[in-house]
Formats: C-alpha cells, sequence, structure tokens
C-alpha cells in the first residue's frame, strides 16, 4: 500500500461537477493499494499517516502530528500510485489491486483513521475526480506498508 501525504489548508473532490468532500487544514492521502495488501498493512498505515510529524509546533518545527492538531484527512484512492515506468513510455497499472480487492482496503484504511480520532472524508472510488488543494509548505511524504517477504 502506498500513500501520498500533502499537508493541506484546505481540500476538495467534486465527481460529475459536484462536491462530494472538502476539509480544512489537515492532509490529503492519495492512497494505492498493491496486490497482496492486507487490512493489515491498512491498519499500520493509517497509524502511521496519523501520527506523523510533519505539522509545525509553536517554533516552526515538524513536532506535531494530526492527531496533535486535531486536523482532517481527505482520503482519494489513487491506482496510478501503484505505476510501473521502468519499461517503455507506457505505464503498467500490474502491480496495483483489482478494484474488488483494493476497494475495501481503502474503506479499511479510512476506518483506521476514523477509529485512531481523525475526521475522515473520502473521494469516490472508481470515478473521475477532480481534486483541489491548498499545499501547506508545500509537504509531501511518501509512505508505503511494510511487505514481508
Amino acid at each position: 500500500m502506498r500513500a501520498v501525504l500533502q499537508r493541506v489548508n484546505q481540500a476538495s473532490v467534486a465527481v460529475a461537477g459536484e462536491r462530494i468532500a472538502a476539509i480544512s487544514r489537515g492532509l490529503i492521502v492519495l492512497l494505492g493499494v498493491a496486490e497482496g495488501d492486507t487490512p493489515g498493512d491498512a491498519e499500520w498505515l493509517a497509524r502511521k499517516t496519523a501520527e506523523m510529524r510533519i505539522f509545525p509546533d509553536e517554533e516552526g518545527r515538524f513536532n506535531k502530528s494530526l492527531l496533535d492538531c486535531a486536523g482532517s484527512a481527505l482520503v482519494v484512492s489513487q491506482f496510478t500510485l501503484l505505476a510501473d515506468t521502468r519499461r517503455g513510455r507506457r505505464p503498467s497499472f500490474a502491480g496495483a489491486a483489482r478494484p474488488e480487492v483494493a476497494e475495501p482496503l481503502v474503506q479499511h484504511y479510512s476506518v483506521a483513521l476514523r477509529d485512531l480520532g481523525l475526521q475522515v472524508r473520502t473521494g469516490r472510488f472508481g470515478a473521475h475526480m477532480l481534486v483541489s488543494l491548498e499545499n501547506d509548505g508545500p509537504v509531501t511524504i511518501i509512505l508505503e506498508s511494510e511487505k514481508k517477504s
């Protein structure tokens, strides 16, 4: 499972011209599910997301987490994060989980964030989404779940 976290002042998602989700200060999470990912990966990644210290303290240092700031998360599924671009000019998405596997894991990740006490909004799985955001920093962090060999 791969997540791209972006610290934002605000972010929203629209589908077919309708705004379906929005947050103020917090994180937008672009989330890709790989073949072989499990609910345990989703829970581990959710905790890592919630506890990642990428918000400034009073001295401007990265010492506060999303939990510390009482921020929100906007979770947007994005299978293209699993693109393999090593060969040719067209990315391969063979490593991405099939939709019937990925969708429940994206939901599981979102529920795990809620269970940690965060306010969570989500995009619409499988839809063409227009994502708007105001980056804060910018601060962008890439997280990957631990893979067992």
